[in-house]
């Protein structure tokens, strides 16, 4: 099958912009998204619109972070804007790169006190790369702390750093604070609305290209469902035009053209989509009524079947091993706890997830799915546990992979933003995790960033660490960097676990009594089993204890029959902080309403032996 052409020169539609707002998580895309679509009159002036209206699922409400990238569009004066609001996290990187191919230029925001961050690195990385004209954006200019000026140099050797052309570095520079609604040309001079920037993105976003009269190529870059239209397929028409009932071609990956209709037609208007006849090049449109179409592929000219090139998406560095729930309080809380319902859920995420990737093992009950990071699988798992699912998950593993005999592993770019009092131990912890320092800055602001190279592995854990010894102060971000020889071991969890010896309920007096051992996870009156881990003991070793011991009654007062029974409250892990705590030798099991940890064996006498083998 015959792969397209460069695109053609000539400008599809003039009064059309297709651009992308890329950022680094929490410089503020989503809120000023918000004031774009406020200001340009979508809403209705007693419409009720929630903040962050983009962030539209729960977890995305919850953390505060875009996962999923999502389109939307606005009018300024004769011209359409399609916007596209994409995740800021590295680990969401797969929804960056393929809504990259649906635009023609990228606002980049930059926070005015931050500056330039790993993931900002990574988008712009991107966007640089399919040559898309850059607008920058100093949001949050208002902050006490903001230092314009350094914050643009910054930008400037960014942009250097990452080889851009002349053309992208004489980008326009504007000043915004996206929670007042307001963007200025001048870092002195306070703006009144958002029109600066609408202006910009006019001016210098490019028209898109390509050819109305050529036969019909359109992309999918993403997917949504409906209960009623079925499998929604999300994309840009690059090529000719498409109508409702028009016969297309769907060129898949595996080379087939799979022949079908065109029942439904949108486009985007505000939060919402709406019904149109017909869609030409430049658009971006929703089509609904094909079935079993995936990301990458292009819906074709039933004449001219020609694909367009498959978006190129970023391996994946770390894998989980998914499995049924073996524990003997499975099927309790789920509604899905077969391998076939799970594995049917991985299969329907794979269909719109392009950067994870699912692998069979030796049992058909468990599941190797490999995904850009901990917190992209650790979200996965998360919307299955609100699903409903009941499944037990594996500590994370890197990928590796072997070059000229050599073994490689995935190194990161770990930057690290401390308090000035605390960067003598986050030195020395991530020293003990083979990392190195490239650049230490201070501002003289009181905190600190470093900046350090470190293989993929020593982040495993590391988080919650780190948050420990910074007092929740600390902040750090890390991106993909590259592939290098292996770095050698790295010294698992310090500490070993305190593990029940029997089934039961754990009890007040029982508790009290292993306090002094070490750091306990359950409260009085929760239900325990055999290999389950109620603790985190403070020696190296594993512990067997017995949690529900009760204190004997005798029909003689003792002298402290009646002391209170003072219990330190227990340390809740969340789901995060459980898969960093876990060992080789442990799982997480994951159901609706809770997260416990476990032994892989849970007998007490047979886990010598496995440890053996």
């Amino acid at each position: 099958m015959p792969t397209a052409q460069k695109s053609p020169s000539t400008v599809a539609n003039a009064l059309r912009r297709n651009v992308a707002i890329i950022a680094h998580v929490d410089h503020g895309k989503t809120t000023l998204v918000d004031a774009l679509l406020h200001q340009s009159g979508i809403f209705r002036a007693n419409e009720r619109v929630a903040e962050r209206a983009m962030d539209n699922t729960d977890l995305e409400r919850e953390r505060g972070i875009t996962i999923l990238a999502k389109n939307t569009a606005v009018h300024y004066r004769d011209v359409l804007i399609n916007i596209v609001d994409t995740p800021g996290h590295a680990d969401f990187g797969g929804e960056v790169e393929r809504t990259l191919a649906m635009v023609d230029g990228v606002l980049l925001l930059v926070d005015a006190s931050e500056g330039p961050l790993p993931q900002t690195r990574f988008v712009l990385r991107k966007a640089l790369e399919r040559r898309l004209t850059p607008i920058v954006v100093i949001n949050k200019i208002d902050r006490p702390d903001a230092r314009v000026q350094e914050v643009l140099n910054e930008i400037y050797d960014l942009f250097i750093d990452l080889d851009a052309t002349e053309e992208q570095l004489d980008f326009p520079v504007l000043y915004t604070s996206s929670r007042a609604g307001t963007s200025s040309l001048s870092a002195t001079e306070a703006g009144e609305d958002l029109r600066p920037l609408f202006d910009a993105i006019v001016d210098y976003v490019p028209p898109p290209r390509g050819d109305v009269d050529a036969p019909l190529q359109m992309l999918v870059a993403n997917l949504d469902s409906s209960d009623y239209l079925g499998r929604i397929a999300i994309g840009r028409v690059f090529n000719g035009r498409v109508k409702i009932g028009d016969p297309v071609a769907v060129c898949k990956l595996d080379r087939r053209v799979q022949e079908t209709k065109v029942t439904k037609l949108f486009s985007f208007e505000g939060l919402k989509r709406i019904e149109i006849t017909e869609a030409a090049a430049g658009d971006i449109v929703c089509l609904a009524g094909i079935e079993d179409i995936t990301i990458g592929e292009t819906i074709a000219d039933v004449e001219h079947r020609i694909a367009m090139p498959v978006i190129a998406i970023d391996e994946p560095t770390v894998s989980m091993i998914f499995g049924v729930s073996t524990s003997p309080m499975s099927g309790r809380d789920g509604q899905f706890v077969t391998s076939r319902q799970i594995k049917d859920r991985l299969d329907r995420e794979l269909l719109g997830n392009v950067s994870i990737k699912v692998e069979p093992t030796d049992t058909p009950e468990q599941m190797k799915v490999l995904g850009r990071g901990e917190l992209q699988l650790s979200i996965l798992i998360e919307m299955m546990r609100r699903e409903g699912f009941e499944l037990q998950v594996s500590r994370p593993v890197i990928v590796t992979k072997e070059v000229d005999g050599k073994l490689m592993e995935p190194v990161e770019d770990l930057v690290i933003d401390v308090a000035e009092e605390f960067q003598g131990v986050v030195i020395a912890q991530v020293g003990t995790r083979r990392g190195t320092m490239t650049k230490m800055v201070n501002h003289g602001s009181g905190r600190v960033r470093l900046e350090f190279r470190i293989p993929a592995r020593g982040l495993i854990g590391f988080r919650s660490q780190f948050l420990t010894e910074t007092k929740g102060t600390g902040i750090m971000n890390h991106l993909f960097s590259g592939w290098e020889p292996w770095h050698g071991a790295i010294a698992a969890r310090s500490t070993g676990a305190l593990v029940a010896d029997r089934a039961g309920v754990a009890t007040a007096f029982a508790i009290w009594n292993l306090q002094e051992r070490g750091e306990i996870f359950v409260e009085p009156g929760a239900p325990v089993y055999e290999g389950m881990l109620i603790g985190e003991n403070a020696r190296a070793n594993d512990m067997d204890v017995n949690v529900t011991k009760e204190k004997k009654q005798t029909n003689m007062r003792a002298s402290t029959a009646d002391e209170a029974v003072r219990l330190i409250p227990p340390r809740k892990l969340g789901l995060e902080q459980a898969i960093e705590f876990i060992n080789d030798d442990e799982l997480v099991e994951v159901t609706p309403h809770n997260i416990r940890l476990r032994k892989r064996v849970l007998a007490a006498n047979l886990r010598p032996k496995s440890r053996a083998e």
